[in-house]
């Protein structure tokens, strides 16, 4: 049965529900980005020094009549422990704010961690994905539809030069024996057709989203793209993109057929996340080792000039933050 976190307390809620109970176990550090109604804050945690993790503060005069929400996303993050998706470690709240204690990750935005590498292939944007259908297709199986999937929500778990991948923000997810989906939500851009001609629908937009996400990996701009949302909405609408040359012209059949197949305008003849990874470009050797990165990271610099400061949880101030944490420890020794 689900226990909604709004409602009555029991007894066992108690101990994660004293007004101060957070400040006690944790030590809020730097501010690592805000939201409307939300900020993401580096925490320590008292009994274990250098362990840190990242504190989503939810504002509750803000949160009136959004309770549901927050309560939907709690019950969604506590349904998926997997090694891609961040974690929701805790929750406490008392009376100003609800405190949802996450996993902290380190390593930046997907797209940074591109430019600033010196070599990028076909194989690499292959690898990324599969971490991501693999990750998806588990939410799948548990009835979890994330709903908003876009690079901006794919984090890397540290700066390590081979981290794996995350997936975070689950404020639009939804569980699919919650009823019927209908309502027009995610990121113009990554969002489906069928969510944009206001049809019901279920887990295979997210993967017309990693089929967005799939073609931007690969040429560094986006399939559909106009200053007004109308004409974008049309655009999607019609499932319409191209393979420009000359930016895919060192790209294989294989990944554009992958593509294809994620995004479909039939959500019925759209590839699922498992038909997806059994495609050869995934779980072959058909995705190719040539060096495309000098061609994507400028298109990425053109096409995602960033907006940071509207973003919840700015990936960029988190490791400006560890960076100065670790010089601060190092003068100290």
């Amino acid at each position: 049965m689900k226990m909604p976190l709004f409602g009555k307390k029991h007894d066992s809620d108690k101990k994660n529900n004293k007004e101060g109970d957070i400040r006690r176990k944790y030590e809020f550090k730097e501010t690592l980005g805000t939201g409307a109604f939300s900020e993401v804050v580096l925490a320590e945690d008292k009994t274990n020094r250098g362990k840190y993790y990242a504190v989503k503060c939810i504002d509750r005069q803000g949160l009136r009549g959004k309770e549901e929400a927050l309560d939907n996303e709690i019950q969604v993050l506590r349904r998926l422990s997997h090694p891609n998706i961040v974690k929701l470690l805790d929750v406490f709240d008392d009376k100003s704010h609800v405190y949802l204690i996450m996993e902290l990750v380190t390593g930046g935005e997907l797209f940074d961690r591109i430019v600033e590498k010196g070599s990028y292939t076909e194989k690499d944007a292959s690898l990324l994905i599969k971490q991501v259908l693999e990750a998806v297709d588990f939410m799948h199986e548990r009835g979890v539809v994330h709903r908003d999937l876009k690079p901006e929500n794919l984090l890397y778990y540290s700066a390590d030069p081979d981290s794996k991948i995350m997936i975070s923000d689950f404020g639009l997810s939804k569980m699919e024996d919650s009823g019927i989906m209908a309502t027009a939500c995610g990121t113009p851009g990554y969002v489906a057709p069928e969510v944009l001609a206001q049809k019901p629908y279920g887990k295979a937009v997210d993967c017309w989203s990693i089929g967005v996400i799939s073609y931007i990996l690969l040429c560094g701009y986006p399939p559909f793209y106009d200053e007004n949302d109308a004409m974008l909405f049309q655009q999607i609408l019609k499932a319409e993109f191209e393979f420009d040359s000359p930016y895919w012209d060192d790209i294989s059949e294989s990944a554009k057929e992958f593509i294809r197949k994620l995004m479909c305008k039939d959500p019925n003849l759209r590839n699922t996340c498992k038909q997806a990874i059994a495609h050869p470009w995934i779980s072959g050797n058909a995705a190719l080792d040539k060096n495309i990165h000098a061609s994507i990271s400028a298109q990425l610099k053109k096409n995602f000039a960033k907006t940071k400061w509207k973003q919840a949880y700015n990936a960029a101030a988190v490791i400006r933050q560890m960076k100065k944490l670790a010089f601060t420890k190092d003068d100290a020794n």
